[in-house]
């Protein structure tokens, strides 16, 4: 097999030498250098390459961190003055900190089929809204997550924390079904359960909200066992962080290449955390709830440390949608940022993102435009896996990650929760500019001071669209005069119409609709359901 090497930072050992000859850089016994048919040059050196591996390099690692409902405005490192989050804050100082990253949904389900699949929720079918765990859908098995690309390779695939993606039939859509070797969390959002039942923080106080009281109680899976049912959460995230270090530890040690997905709980409402951190910030439970995030970065952290594979890692961060505003400080900050969960204002889908890896990123801060869609694509390209064979809308981040260059994205596309084809995209971001063809406002991001926000703010179309230069104007709160910007509208337009000509909507999974009896129960033969669901 044939290696890129220049695109990791990789030397050639001593006896040879690098050679661009036929595009990639190749190493080569300096006899070979000399002019000759590129084609015959490859196929005589594939024979006598010598394996990555024995250049002394493995395959590299990767860490996926997702948050849950963060806001960009929530962390240190993006300027939040209470918050506690010095291991992210690190992550930040040590990487590349992106200042124009999205999400492609302002819920969560759909956002995390477009992070794994490099392709729109539309495409797969992940819409409108969420899964419930008696949901009869989930993510498309046909659909290639990033653990399915890693597989061919040798990569050993982890899983910890929230899926989301869907549970079915038999567990038809469970992680472990998707490319994941293991698998321990909760297959759903944890406030999908009877939440009057569910301790935050200790000393047994209780969450606020009514949550799905005719729920079974949240489960806690071990691959596609239930482990405990309900959950101990002041107890979750130490198992979280023991399975993912444990996890990084193993692998090393076998010198097995892996990828470790961790989706987080944290920051969703209603917030919880374990003695470690409950109480512990001066920012409340929320704050609390992100301390204990923080502290399970700073453990994989210090495991790959720990295994010597932190030069051979790269950990990327960011977060699934914009935060709920709704639960007022217990709901998150989207900064400067217009709105939050569940509105396509930036608010709710512009994200922080962080990309860290010793001795391969220089640190620093990027402007460029990119997403969740190009997670695939890059870490496919960095470890020479070979693409899903369908349409993408993902691409490649390398140039900015390595070289702090230009981004390949050129635009960015805003679905709804509810995406519909005789609607298309409710805006779209060329450059600086943003151009709001529809707006509308989201139960999630009620209760503050700006009225576009609110629930009450119904769905509008705006012909010609709102108009934004972000870069001037993050909070979109100055449309531009359409008359003077006809040249930038009519490249959006172009745009637009490009991109909603290669959409096909995929199946509808949210639209199959719940089976009550589909809900995980640990003792499945057991009355009265839900009650009797318990175990561990």
């Amino acid at each position: 097999m044939l290696y890129n090497l220049s695109r990791l930072g990789y030397k050639c050992n001593d006896s040879f030498l690098l050679c661009g000859l036929c595009g990639p850089l190749l190493c080569l016994p300096p006899v070979f250098i000399p002019a000759m048919d590129c084609f015959k040059t490859v196929i005589f050196i594939s024979a006598i390459l010598l394996p990555l591996e024995s250049l002394g390099s493995d395959r590299p690692n990767f860490i996926l961190l997702f948050a849950d409902d963060l806001g960009f405005g929530d962390l240190g490192c993006y300027g939040h003055p209470s918050s506690i989050t010095p291991n992210l804050d690190k992550l930040a100082a040590e990487g590349l900190r992106f200042t124009d990253f999205y999400a492609t949904s302002p819920v969560c389900s759909p956002s995390r089929a477009s992070l794994l699949t490099g392709r729109y929720q539309t495409r797969s079918g992940v819409y409108p809204g969420v899964f419930y765990p008696g949901s009869r859908g989930g993510l498309p098995l046909n659909e290639t997550t990033i653990a399915e690309v890693l597989k061919p390779l040798g990569y050993a695939t982890a899983l910890v924390g929230k899926w989301h993606l869907g549970v079915g039939p038999g567990g038809t859509f469970l992680p472990t079904r998707q490319g994941f070797d293991h698998y321990l969390g909760v297959p759903y959002s944890h406030d999908q359960g009877p939440c009057h039942n569910l301790t935050c923080f200790p000393p047994d106080i209780k969450c606020f909200g009514f949550c799905d009281l005719g729920a079974v109680a949240v489960p806690l899976m071990a691959n596609e066992t239930i482990k405990q049912q309900p959950v101990s959460f002041l107890d979750l995230e130490k198992a979280y962080s023991d399975f993912a270090t444990g996890f990084i530890s193993s692998s090393a040690k076998r010198k097995q290449p892996f990828f470790l997905y961790y989706p987080s709980h944290h920051t969703h409402y209603p917030q919880y955390a374990g003695k470690m951190a409950a109480g512990a910030s001066s920012r409340g439970p929320f704050g609390d709830a992100l301390m204990e995030f923080d502290l399970t970065v700073g453990n994989l952290i210090q495991a790959l440390r720990d295994s010597g594979v932190d030069n051979n890692t790269l950990v990327f961060f960011t977060a699934d949608n914009g935060p709920e505003l709704m639960r007022r400080s217990r709901g998150g900050n989207s900064g400067l940022l217009k709105c939050g969960k569940g509105t396509t204002y930036d608010g709710g889908m512009r994200e922080p993102a962080i990309a860290r890896w010793p001795r391969r990123i220089k640190p620093g801060v990027t402007h460029e435009l990119a997403s969740t869609l190009d997670v695939l694509p890059t870490i496919a390209s960095i470890a020479g896996a070979a693409l899903p064979r369908v349409p993408l809308d993902g691409v490649d981040m390398g140039d900015i990650l390595f070289r702090h260059g230009p981004s390949k994205r050129k635009a960015m596309f805003y679905y709804p929760t509810d995406p519909r084809e005789k609607y298309g995209v409710f805006a779209v971001r060329l450059g600086k500019y943003k151009a709001n063809y529809y707006t509308r406002g989201a139960t999630h991001s009620d209760s503050t001071p700006d009225q576009d926000c609110h629930l009450t703010a119904f769905l509008k179309r705006h012909d010609p669209p709102l108009l934004f230069d972000l870069e001037a104007d993050p909070s979109e709160n100055y449309d531009l005069n359409p008359a003077r910007y006809q040249d930038v509208l009519q490249r959006i337009r172009a745009a637009k119409a490009d991109f909603e000509e290669g959409m096909l909507f995929g199946e509808s999974q949210v639209e199959k609709g719940i089976d009550p009896a589909l809900e995980p129960c640990c003792t499945p033969a057991c009355t009265p359901k839900p009650s009797c669901c318990a175990c561990g």
